[in-house]
């Protein structure tokens, strides 16, 4: 084998090696979405219908949604997957993210001890709040500046007890799945959606006890990572999520994804 043979075949080498490395960082892509959206059981269902479709792995990092759209300010996802409208917008009219597209809804719910002691069962999640304050009751926040979290204050608020949540009221930082397991533990009151409570199996006597109330209300959006922002997001294969999770295909997937044949998410992309 003569040097420069043995030299152009290095060449080759490294070329095919660049390009096969190049292929293989092409075919996934980041998506920062909410703890729910993983807790819940939604993505195991819905990412292997999408790879099928596209041929695109996605790697999901889950955290409170505060933290997932910093994470895409920094450039560090490249789609965003949250359920917190005010801030997403923000996000978009900030130029950190392309067009904010619905994608799904469900609701929050109050969990809380079967046996109810702050008397808080009904359809009106303020005046629910209003007791849990006025008894002390265990109430435990996810305290992370997430959707759930941002939804929790904003009924705290509406309540008028933003700094009066009674003494019973523990913020743990965590996400939602510990959260519960927190309140099953200690027999507390906590806010979750009603995706990561069917799919919560270490439920001791918590059940859900307000529901209904209009402004429970869950709606989750779908965002491109601006790549004027940071040039090495892959704008077009996050594109192709957001495309299909919003299509008739996607849309139909939301909504077979079921838990012990209660659905948990109601797609309504166009609306």
């Amino acid at each position: 084998m003569t040097f420069q043979f043995a030299m152009t075949r290095r060449a080759l080498v490294c070329a095919v090696l660049a390009v096969s490395a190049s292929w293989a960082q092409a075919q996934s892509i980041v998506m920062s979405s909410t703890t729910s959206t993983e807790q819940s059981g939604l993505f195991a269902h819905l990412l292997p219908a999408f790879k099928k479709a596209s041929g695109l792995d996605v790697k999901v990092v889950a955290l409170g949604t505060g933290q997932a759209l910093d994470m895409a300010r920094r450039g560090d996802a490249d789609v965003v997957f949250v359920h917190d409208q005010a801030a997403e917008e923000k996000f978009v009219a900030e130029g950190f993210g392309l067009k904010r597209l619905p994608v799904m809804y469900n609701d929050f719910v109050l969990i809380g001890p079967k046996a109810d002691p702050a008397g808080t069962k009904g359809r009106d999640i303020v005046a629910a709040l209003a007791k849990v304050a006025a008894s002390n009751a265990a109430f435990v926040s996810r305290g992370d500046k997430s959707g759930t979290h941002a939804a929790e204050l904003r009924y705290w608020k509406m309540a008028n007890l933003d700094s009066a949540k009674g003494g019973g009221y523990r913020e743990c930082g965590c996400g939602m799945g510990p959260a519960l397991n927190i309140a099953s533990s200690q027999g507390a009151y906590v806010l979750a959606d009603r995706g990561t409570w069917l799919n919560f199996k270490n439920r001791a006597d918590l059940v859900v006890l307000v529901e209904g109330d209009q402004r429970l209300f869950n709606q989750y959006g779908v965002m491109v990572v601006n790549p004027a922002k940071h040039p090495h997001v892959k704008q077009a294969d996050a594109q192709k999520f957001v495309d299909w999770v919003t299509s008739a295909a996607g849309q139909a997937n939301i909504a077979d994804y079921k838990i012990g044949g209660e659905q948990l998410f109601f797609p309504n992309a166009g609306k």
